[in-house]
């Protein structure tokens, strides 16, 4: 018995489907597409008058297992990405301890494979212990199951380490992700630097601290001509050096986050922590710059840099609290608010941004794509109902968001993972 969705209207990357569609799902693929397929003795899931997307991939993702279990687990971390349409997560190395030997993938894989609600891929560390001493055994964990590596939460400051990273991916065909932030610019800056933490009191973290990284990063990848993807843009100066280097050939790729195109640095004078993030928010010129990137392509996917913290470790002073926010539960319904109704951007764009593309940068080639033969991942989305972001209805474990309140377009109606509905509103 099988998973058959009636009356689709498919939204691929490439096109929205003029007429509804049956999909059958099989043995966690996709087996059939056609105007009417026999329901037989399969499962049922009636998609009259909604959209069905390639399942949502999201390649930053913090689940904090192992070793802070208090702010998230890959269980509850799992829950909320399917709650958000997400049937793909890879999820960043900074854990305790920190994922850079096979045995910290294996568990990761195991315990989402008991889970089984979507598909986790542990990231690997591009340093041991993220220390950005000496490089990881990227082969080893590679065989293990990481397709990714990066050190994120900081940069690899060492630029002859950060080459020879590049070098050993490039090697092995596996993709570097850079959390470009240099510190000693940041100087424990905690928003951006700028008019308004002038005039709050607050330190302020330069832009410089990202583009100087930038800038680096790109001239490594130009010089070895080997690929680099750059984590969570933020700021026009970055996006104009982006776009610059992809005219000239580099192998940059680049993501954003919607609480980067969705709220400015002024968010931060309501001292709520939640609008605490790294990199910072930004001004609005910085906004819409990131927006203009998104839309022509500067920008390739989008991402939630879903970072959880328990309350006890927001519930303090700004200068004190952590960087981060949860994502997971409101990217599709920031995304579709803020882009998408605007007419920024439209279905077709809003899928590769956050499927396909993102399929594609890492390597997934049975995913990001509703066609024969691919991978039975799917959301089904009503796209004009508007739901309230309220904290009783986040299933991550910690709910630390400065959108609680808001009111988002875009409900997540089904998530299929593998061809089990893995989520029903």
């Amino acid at each position: 018995m099988g998973l058959l969705i009636k009356n689709a209207t498919i939204v691929n990357a490439d096109k929205i489907g003029e007429k509804p569609q049956d999909i059958l799902c099989q043995d966690g693929k996709i087996i059939k597409i056609s105007p009417s397929i026999n329901a037989g003795s399969h499962e049922v899931v009636d998609a009259k008058g909604k959209k069905v997307l390639p399942g949502l991939i999201d390649i930053h993702v913090h689940l904090r297992q192992p070793g802070h279990e208090d702010k998230e687990t890959i269980e509850t971390g799992s829950m909320a990405a399917v709650k958000g349409g997400f049937t793909t997560i890879m999820c960043m190395p900074n854990t305790h301890p920190v994922i850079d030997n096979p045995m910290s993938v294996e568990y990761i894989i195991r315990e989402a494979k008991r889970v089984g609600l979507c598909n986790v891929y542990p990231m690997g560390a591009i340093t041991k212990a993220q220390k950005d001493e000496e490089l990881t055994d990227m082969a080893e964990l590679k065989s293990a199951g990481c397709m990714a590596f990066s050190d994120d939460g900081k940069a690899v400051l060492n630029s002859r380490l950060f080459r020879l990273a590049m070098e050993y991916a490039k090697m092995l065909d596996v993709l570097i992700i850079e959390h470009c932030q240099d510190p000693l610019l940041t100087a424990g800056g905690v928003m951006n630097e700028g008019a308004v933490s002038t005039r709050i009191g607050l330190k302020g973290d330069p832009g410089i601290a990202e583009t100087v990284t930038v800038a680096r990063d790109i001239e490594i990848a130009h010089y070895l001509n080997s690929k680099v993807h750059l984590a969570h843009m933020s700021l026009k100066r970055s996006c104009e050096l982006i776009r610059f280097a992809k005219s000239q050939g580099v192998k940059v790729t680049a993501e954003a986050c919607p609480h980067h195109f969705a709220l400015t640095d002024e968010a931060c004078a309501s001292f709520d922590t939640s609008t605490k993030v790294n990199p910072p928010l930004r001004g609005q010129e910085d906004v819409e710059a990131i927006k203009k990137a998104i839309a022509d392509g500067t920008i390739d996917c989008i991402v939630s840099d879903h970072a959880p913290h328990t309350k006890e470790d927001k519930e303090v002073g700004f200068d004190d609290a952590p960087f981060g926010l949860i994502g997971l539960e409101t990217s599709l319904g920031l995304t579709i608010k803020e882009l998408v109704k605007p007419g920024i951007i439209d279905l077709t764009k809003m899928v590769d941004k956050m499927s396909t593309a993102p399929a594609r940068i890492v390597g997934l080639k049975s995913k990001g794509i509703i066609k024969e033969g691919f991978d039975a991942d799917l959301t089904i989305i009503d796209e004009n109902k508007e739901w309230t972001v309220s904290q009783a209805g986040f299933v991550s474990r910690s709910k630390n968001s400065p959108f609680i309140g808001w009111k988002l377009r875009g409900q997540v109606e089904y998530t299929i993972c593998g061809g089990k509905v893995v989520y029903k509103v």
